[in-house]
């Protein structure tokens, strides 16, 4: 090969190799290619209108007396006679704050939707139409209908609402399946925002399974679609027109749309809904367990190779597994088929299931895993037994005082025999039993989880105590076994139980 021939062929190397370069800076994988039109991104306008009847305004009025307004003044005391009578009887008249029960109106504003156009059915938020006198629903074409409640969900902040179908014709959306929606997935919410009216906005799911504390089901859908205040109880759709959320919370310090807005997902709205409809109240499954985190040490003291799941740390009297069929210490990794990843999954889980319904639970009982089959209870009935059962505070009064206890040191505690004299000095409930704790010093290991005297220790790595020569047995055990942290059972001084991991070392 001749030296013309090489340079000739190097050329062409470095010519294609420079080609691909500049391809590679210019092309765009298909997945990350946005939708254009050709004057600018896909316009939503036609979903818009396909859904902008169904989607209403929620007008409440609320009576209140004068001098519990916000911001009411009382009406100050003046000397008989005085010359400024008059003027302040004017003014605090006029104001509603008068001392003789003088009442004013209290209005707000809020979004919803219609779901069934045949029965006149309006969903909102709870917090919308709680204490109203006076609920209107009010349609995009002006025409303004009287509602009614049909109930509400403080849970999960559901409201249900009936218009007269006959009133006006209705346009109704459906549920959609917000399971399937992905975070980056364009979304659409719809509502009333300062009380402007119909207003459409536009964004993308930010995160799914979001707990901003507001309940005990807290699933959120996150969007920066941009609510504010007036969208709460409006829908949030997807790209089919389906409502995957209703708009509920925002997080902002001025009140307006910082692009951190939060729904509550179809999927937990639509099953309160049809109870609403149902029943007029909800019919929630209950286990009857108290449950706590499976933190990594307290998986290491169980002999879990991962933290998961949810563990019980107490059953509550009465209830469906008061039987034994679930114990204090087990941990429950799945419920009815579906994974318990942590604590908070387990609670949503068994609400929405069926009372009466007899579901596998898949448990881990001192480290071995095995399947139990409960009957669920209802959570309404439970939540008064539960209450009922938190209140019994029954104690051995005027009982004999007892000789000294018998008291040892350890992890930091000072732990002594319950008897009478015991129970009487921390007001322990009668039906407690264990070791109780005494003292617990500054800066110890049980000081540092928050373990404070009164409380009574009922087990050491799911073994029980009922002396403090068996709390030193237990201890020292599970140190020649080469444990690092030690699990305890711990009783309040009503009864209430948690679990707690201490540090050995």
């Amino acid at each position: 090969m001749t030296s013309n021939t090489l340079l000739d062929a190097a050329r062409r190397t470095l010519v294609a190799g420079a080609a691909a370069l500049v391809l590679g800076a210019v092309a765009v994988p298909s997945f990350m290619a946005p939708t254009f039109a050709a004057d600018g991104p896909a316009s939503v306008a036609d979903l818009a209108q396909g859904v902008l009847g169904a989607v209403v305004n929620i007008s409440t009025s609320q009576t209140v007396k004068g001098t519990e307004g916000p911001g009411a003044v009382p009406m100050p005391q003046l000397p008989e006679g005085s010359p400024f009578q008059d003027f302040f009887d004017d003014f605090f008249k006029n104001r509603g704050g008068e001392k003789d029960g003088g009442s004013q109106k209290v209005q707000s504003l809020g979004s919803g939707f219609v779901i069934d156009a045949e029965q006149g059915i309006v969903v909102t938020n709870n917090h919308v139409i709680a204490d109203a006198d006076d609920i209107e629903v009010n349609f995009s074409d002006g025409v303004t209908l009287k509602a009614t409640l049909v109930g509400t969900d403080t849970k999960t902040d559901v409201a249900v609402l009936k218009v007269d179908p006959k009133g006006h014709k209705l346009t109704a959306v459906k549920f959609g399946d917000s399971t399937k929606m992905r975070v980056g997935d364009w979304v659409m919410a719809v509502g009333n925002p300062f009380g402007l009216g119909g207003t459409v906005t536009v964004g993308i799911v930010s995160a799914r399974n979001r707990d901003i504390n507001s309940g005990p089901y807290d699933d959120f859908i996150q969007t920066d679609a941009a609510i504010n205040r007036g969208n709460s109880g409006g829908p949030l759709f997807n790209s089919a027109g389906e409502v995957i959320g209703m708009n509920t919370a925002i997080i902002s310090p001025s009140g307006g749309s910082i692009g951190i807005g939060f729904s509550i997902p179809s999927q937990l709205a639509s099953g309160v809904v049809e109870q609403l409809r149902q029943y007029g109240e909800t019919r929630r499954g209950w286990l009857g367990v108290r449950i706590q985190p499976v933190t990594d040490d307290i998986a290491e003291s169980l002999g879990m190779a991962t933290a998961k799941g949810a563990l019980v740390a107490g059953v509550i009297k009465g209830g469906p597994v008061d039987n034994g069929t679930i114990q204090a210490g087990d941990v429950i990794i799945k419920f009815d088929g579906k994974d318990i990843h942590e604590m908070r999954d387990l609670p949503r889980v068994v609400a929405e299931s069926p009372v009466g319904k007899a579901v596998d639970v898949l448990i881990v009982r001192k480290g071995v895993e095995q399947t139990v089959k409960v009957t669920l209870g209802r959570l309404e009935d439970g939540e008064k037994l539960a209450s009922g059962e938190n209140g019994n505070t029954d104690q051995n009064k005027g009982a004999d005082k007892a000789p000294a206890v018998s008291t040892a040191s350890v992890l930091g505690m000072t732990v002594g025999e319950l008897n009478d004299e015991t129970r009487k000095k921390f007001s322990i409930a009668g039906d407690v039993s264990g070791v109780v704790i005494t003292d617990v010093a500054k800066d110890s290991a049980a000081a540092e989880r928050g373990i404070q005297p009164g409380e009574v220790i009922t087990e050491i790595a799911q073994e029980s105590v009922a002396t403090p020569k068996d709390v030193m047995d237990r201890i020292g055990a599970l140190k020649e076994q080469g444990r690092k942290n030690a699990l305890l059972m711990l009783a309040s001084k009503t009864g209430e139980l948690r679990f707690v991991t201490i540090r050995m070392d």
